[in-house]
């Protein structure tokens, strides 16, 4: 289950009083995920998604997040939003973690994909591509080679104790990634 920082009913009752969403009706955690708790929470106005955002997410990040939902969904795509406290932010604190309310899209989790989904999914993505263009906020890819080193940086110590010499090979395959990593290549939002 992706429920990493427990809520209890009266944290969620407190905080639900921020925002817009009426009282609570009841709750549960989300098994799909893997970084961030999220909760279907299901209140007096509709149903929400409650995302308690954890260690590894930066909350300097999140406005940009939660700025390309709005914008994508500005341009036509369907996606969930956050939803904005009384006092006009969005994101809140929860159970000592940022903690955001995002409006629920009716759907399921699909067991046996076929070839027509999968050209669905890359239509989907093909548009939400094209809409992301003129997204003006912009930040670093902490995926990308700069955040691969950090994620090394915090492991190589110990990387000769699961095989003798893979803290050189992992060194050396870095050296290689920087020399031959593509330049000038289109880029877009995702």
């Amino acid at each position: 289950m992706a429920v990493y920082t427990d809520v209890n009913e009266g944290e969620l009752t407190a905080f639900l009083k921020a925002y817009p969403v009426g009282d609570l009706l009841s709750y549960k955690g989300i098994a799909e995920g893997t970084e961030n708790s999220n909760f279907l929470v299901h209140a007096s106005t509709g149903s929400y998604i409650l995302t308690l955002y954890e260690k590894r997410v930066d909350k300097a990040d999140l406005p940009f997040f939660l700025g390309l939902m709005g914008h994508l969904a500005r341009k036509g795509i369907s996606c969930p939003l956050p939803v904005t406290a009384h006092d006009g932010t969005v994101i809140g604190t929860l159970a000592g973690r940022p903690a955001v309310i995002i409006t629920f899209l009716e759907g399921l989790s699909l067991r046996r994909p076929t070839a027509a989904h999968c050209a669905e999914v890359g239509k989907a993505l093909a548009g939400l591509h094209l809409a992301g263009q003129d997204f003006q906020m912009r930040r670093p890819n902490a995926l990308a080679i700069d955040g691969w080193r950090k994620l090394w940086a915090a492991s190589r110590e110990r990387a000769d104790e699961v095989e003798p010499g893979l803290a050189a090979e992992v060194d050396a395959d870095f050296s290689d990634f920087e020399r031959n990593w593509p330049a000038g290549l289109p880029q877009g939002i995702i």
